[in-house]
């Protein structure tokens, strides 16, 4: 049975308050805790069915973390997601990292993404793209939140992030390179060139856009052509479609 202190910790990591002062954050489910397991990040224990440690004992005896025996009714109780019934893991969070542009490498920059469906997805989608660096916004959701976790499928533990000022962080890293930002209206897609030399993208908030502040470093406003009648397109899904494109046009010079 799980100590009742065991319970109240995890619990508490699923407000953002307690995950900044315990330094820690909850990861559930099979393909996502494997991913940890692999990682460099410190993990502080896991909790797994006797099923999922059998299955798995290699990758688990390569890890100094420590493993308790639950019942899939307990992880069900425990996670936010009902549809975890093999192991849930506590890590530590790491160290909010500057992170600098390295040519030619492409910076997905985040100002005021709020939900964290889209925050993972995006984390996700940058990973298959090879994006490695994410600069995020001070006022976009928490990259430890449960939900960003289990929507970017464990690409969290490849994919850097860093939360700043992004006016300070772009007038520091962004002068002289290329930065296109996601517009309703600009240049089509299609038409613009990504650089070979790399530079930064940025995506705005789901309803607001790019705010003001952000916008004057824009040297590039680019747009996805509407050819039906959606008002507007979820922030993963625009996001897979630009990174798409520029890996293909970057791919192909």
């Amino acid at each position: 049975m799980l100590s009742k202190n065991r319970i109240k910790y995890i619990n508490s990591l699923k407000v953002k308050k307690y995950r900044q002062l315990s330094q820690a954050f909850i990861v559930e489910g099979a393909k996502s805790v494997l991913e940890l397991l692999d990682s460099d990040y410190e993990i502080e224990f896991v909790l797994a069915t006797q099923e999922f440690q059998q299955k798995y004992s290699t990758i688990l005896s390569r890890n100094s973390a420590e493993a308790e025996t639950v019942t899939a009714q307990e992880l069900e109780g425990l996670g936010s997601f009902q549809t975890n019934d093999s192991c849930l893991a506590v890590a530590r969070t790491k160290e909010n990292e500057f992170l600098s542009y390295q040519e030619p490498e492409f910076v997905l920059v985040l100002d005021d993404i709020r939900d964290p469906g889209n925050l993972g997805t995006i984390v996700r989608v940058a990973d298959w793209y090879g994006i490695q660096k994410i600069v995020c916004s001070e006022d976009t959701t928490d990259f430890y939140n449960p939900k960003v976790i289990a929507a970017s499928k464990g690409s969290f533990t490849r994919v850097q992030h860093f939360y700043t000022d992004l006016t300070t962080y772009l007038a520091d890293q962004a002068a002289g390179k290329s930065v296109a930002g996601a517009f309703l209206g600009g240049e089509s897609l299609y038409e613009f060139q990504f650089p070979a030399t790399g530079g930064f993208i940025i995506m705005g908030n789901e309803s607001n856009g790019i705010s003001p502040e952000v916008e004057k470093f824009v040297t590039a406003k680019i747009t996805i052509p509407r050819i039906g009648e959606a008002e507007s397109l979820n922030a993963g899904i625009a996001t897979a479609i630009i990174l798409d494109n520029m890996s293909r046009q970057i791919s192909g010079k």
